[in-house]
């Protein structure tokens, strides 16, 4: 009677991660973090800083390449980045700097998008300028794959339109 279950649970298994296998890729390219509005760290080295943010909001690409349909190759050059929030010089004799966050301070992302299917054929490319000027004011869940919540929330979001207006294909 044990094995049953067991068989059940390997099933299943084999299902997740045969529909991983099955998604749209994409390649996240950073052009020049260094020359970014705002990827100013607080309490961490620049450098250490900008490979955390962007290894984060890589993972936040990789999982809306998984709403792509299959054999769907997505490209994305980031030109510019502003996360959210601004960093200031704390008041009083503290050692790093703070990041104020408020509805004056929205994220912004500028990149340059070319998304093709199996056979190289060009589905949707184009220049875009993504900013969420009430990224306070909206509910959010985050997925626990970044600290960036402000930022992946603008992401999902152009995502989920670009799809809703069929600019992107979907599964």
């Amino acid at each position: 009677m044990k094995k049953y279950p067991l068989a059940i649970l390997f099933a299943s298994a084999l299902v997740s991660v045969t529909s991983l296998a099955h998604a749209g890729e994409v390649k996240v390219t950073w052009q020049d973090p260094d020359k970014y509005t705002d990827i100013r760290p607080t309490s961490e080295t620049r450098e250490a800083f900008q490979q955390r943010v962007t290894k984060e909001l890589d993972a936040v690409f990789q999982d809306l390449a998984k709403k792509l349909p299959d054999g769907v190759q997505w490209e994305v050059t980031v030109t510019d980045l502003d996360l959210a929030g601004d960093v200031r010089p704390p008041q009083g004799a503290r050692i790093n700097d703070i990041r104020i966050v408020k509805d004056l301070y929205w994220p912004r992302m500028s990149l340059h998008y070319k998304m093709s299917d199996s056979s190289g054929k060009v589905l949707a490319e184009s220049k875009e300028d993504i900013k969420d000027m009430n990224f306070l004011m909206s509910s959010m869940i985050p997925s626990g794959h970044t600290s960036l919540q402000y930022e992946e929330k603008m992401l999902t979001d152009w995502f989920k339109k670009q799809q809703r207006d069929q600019i992107f294909p979907s599964k």
